[in-house]
């Protein structure tokens, strides 16, 4: 069974302080990845390091760059941010390694996103987990714009035909609007009226941005908090399930 886990940036940094990882979460998260499903791949969110490199330099999914100081700045934040990840799940005995989705992925020029999966795939075979990040990536006529965590997740758990999908973030899944978790969601419109964006700098679009890109998947998807990250990786379905 394959896992394709997303920790968002309002999980593993202090999104209201630029680049600050949120330590306490890390070690939560890693100590559960620790007793984690077999094949696991851990995708992380820019929070506090990535976001706030492209809004300073205009950088989104849709407005691109040719400045290479831009890219370079966005990219090593979410290098940093990624070395650092990676660090507390060795620590926790998770077998995690790197992997840069701006070496690895492009858009064309009708923005479709390319992203080969074979790497990963021969990871999962060697027992490795690997652990992508939200970054800039190459896109025809435009420079470079960001590539989310979110368009990861779905790219990877096509490609990788994975079985279960769950997004970690800083809310027990997507709310209604009296603060109330919604159970299961299957259709955008029973939800719009819910959604905003992110009350941080964040430049992928929020939850309305999630929700859109967890109903493109075949198989179903969850979102919860840290609270729900263990009842997930056990098998239980948590938060708000999305199909």
């Amino acid at each position: 069974m394959t896992t394709v886990l997303k920790l968002g940036g309002s999980v593993v940094t202090r999104k209201d302080e630029p680049e600050t990882v949120d330590e306490t979460n890390l070690e939560r998260a890693a100590a559960a990845l620790a007793d984690g499903p077999g094949d696991l791949v851990v995708v992380h969110g820019g929070g506090s390091f990535g976001h706030h490199h492209a809004s300073e330099h205009g950088v989104s999914t849709t407005e691109g760059t040719h400045e290479a100081v831009g890219v370079t700045d966005i990219h090593g934040a979410m290098k940093r941010l990624n070395d650092a990840v990676v660090a507390a799940l060795q620590r926790a005995g998770v077998p995690a390694v790197p992997v840069h989705p701006f070496s690895l992925a492009w858009r064309d020029a009708d923005g479709t996103l390319h992203l080969p999966a074979d790497s990963v795939r021969a990871m999962l075979d060697e027992g490795f987990v690997p652990v992508l990040h939200g970054d800039v990536v190459v896109h025809a006529g435009r420079g470079a714009t960001i590539l989310s965590g979110d368009e990861l997740v779905v790219s990877l758990a096509g490609s990788l035909d994975a079985d279960r999908v769950g997004l970690c973030s800083d809310v027990p899944g997507v709310l209604d609007d009296e603060g109330t978790v919604v159970p299961r969601i299957e259709r955008f419109e029973d939800v719009a009226d819910y959604l905003g964006g992110s009350e941080a700098t964040d430049v992928t679009g929020g939850m309305a941005a999630k929700v859109r890109e967890l109903l493109a998947l075949d198989a179903p998807a969850q979102v919860f908090d840290l609270d729900g990250l263990a009842g997930f990786l056990d098998g239980a379905d948590t938060g708000t399930v999305i199909d």
